[in-house]
């Protein structure tokens, strides 16, 4: 068995699909215990029995279906109306915009691609700096990951649910957990970039006609976050139902009221969305075998105790998590991070004394700041590829944005309460 690790190594570097990698490991752990490897069929069964599942390809769907329609069109400019005319108001319409898209599509990537060829322009012609708008627009494709109803924040809440920890975690706490940790983010974007200079001076005020203009083009997105938040925290609906409810309201809206998408281009739309869907099922159903063998193993108890002989505090294990995550963010995409890390890493977490909640909220930060984290971070190849710009040129523009979230990340580290006050943790 004691080369089981570098067997896996080598799998990795042959490329081999992340999920078979998982198995494989669950098949020799298992084998090595003596235990029937039907056990891993039955685990990865066990994901038709989650109804919480339902919300992932529900959520994704309309996501597509919004990243294809012209609702980014129409959320910039009523964004644009009603904050354009602060200090720095199309820049935080940029941060804040993008964060609401990201948090519909789920993929940061698909938001710098939606969105950058609108707010790319403008804000150059708004006389902002080259290399502020490439770094904002790089760094804020990734802002939503922390808002309802972002898929990392449910993939979290699913995986950490299989742990059968002591404090139960759901994923309408997490939804809750996310709001006031994004919001800090977002603020601290925008101050910074009501501080940016512009080589032009001239400012256009706040215009009601034309920003109930924008408020009316834009009434049928808005209800969106109504009816995902408003549903459940009301009582009214389940996580699952408000994602079919949200599935359902923009396939209407954008099929048959607005026409932005034809009956034609639905199977497409439904094939790619499901693409994405079907990669992160057969993730999750072959991490929940690896993760039963973990936990049979006892794995995770023997890393906290192995830790513990060189961490004794909570703060040092923090510190070092967040370094950890970051290079995680780095080189491994979000779901696939969650899957396998989580498993590993929550059972100790909570050992130091850390909300589980609390840990998905800093597990999502970091792996948000991540994203556009030198040498290899994604939304820097994305960008480079979107705006047509050198990559150095992306890590230079980027600097003073991974500052800034950096300085949020720590906060939200430090400060549970910020993630924890609205689920009276």
């Amino acid at each position: 068995m004691s080369l089981i690790g570098p067997l896996l190594l080598m799998l990795a570097i042959l490329r081999t699909p992340l999920f078979a990698i998982i198995v494989a490991s669950a098949m020799l752990g298992f084998y090595s215990e003596d235990i029937h490897l039907s056990v891993i069929s039955i685990e990865i069964y066990r994901l038709a029995e989650m109804p919480i599942l339902l919300a992932i390809p529900l959520f994704t769907f309309a996501g597509y279906l919004l990243g294809e329609s012209q609702a980014s069109t129409r959320l910039v400019d009523l964004s644009n109306h009603l904050l354009g005319w602060l200090p720095g108001g199309l820049a935080i319409v940029a941060i804040f915009t993008c964060a609401m898209f990201t948090a519909f599509t789920g993929a940061s990537g698909v938001t710098i691609i939606a969105l950058g060829a609108l707010l790319y322009p403008a804000l150059k012609q708004a006389g902002y700096s080259e290399n502020f708008n490439l770094g904002l627009l790089t760094s804020s494709g990734s802002l939503g990951l922390l808002f309802a109803p972002s898929l990392p924040l449910i993939l979290f809440g699913v995986v950490a649910q299989q742990m059968a920890l002591d404090q139960p975690i759901g994923i309408d706490q997490l939804f809750l957990a996310g709001i006031f940790p994004g919001l800090l983010m977002l603020v601290m974007l925008s101050i910074y970039s009501m501080y940016q200079p512009r080589n032009t001076i001239e400012k256009k005020g706040f215009d009601a006609t034309k920003a109930l203009a924008a408020l009316n083009a834009a009434k049928w997105e808005i209800p969106l976050p109504i009816i995902v938040l408003g549903g459940i925290y009301g009582g009214y609906i389940a996580v699952s139902e408000a994602a079919a409810v949200t599935a359902l309201y923009v396939l209407v809206v954008e099929v048959l009221v607005m026409r932005e998408i034809t009956f034609r281009q639905l199977p497409n739309i439904m094939r790619e969305s499901m693409v994405l869907v079907g990669g992160i099922m057969i993730i999750i159903g072959a991490s929940l075998a690896s993760t039963n063998y973990m936990i049979d193993a006892d794995i995770p108890t023997r890393l906290f105790e192995l830790i513990q002989q060189y961490i004794d505090d909570k703060l040092t294990f923090l510190i070092l998590l967040n370094l950890f995550l970051l290079a995680l963010g780095m080189i491994l995409d979000i779901f696939s991070a969650i899957v396998i890390i989580v498993p590993i890493i929550l059972p100790i977490a909570v050992g130091y004394g850390v909300h589980p909640v609390h840990l998905g909220i800093i597990f999502l930060a970091n792996m948000q700041l991540g994203y556009f984290t030198p040498p290899v971070g994604m939304n820097l190849f994305i960008a480079s590829y979107r705006f047509e710009k050198p990559i150095m040129t992306l890590y230079r523009a980027t600097i003073p944005f991974f500052f800034i979230l950096l300085i949020a990340v720590l906060i939200i580290t430090y400060w549970p309460t910020l993630s924890l006050v609205l689920i009276g943790g």
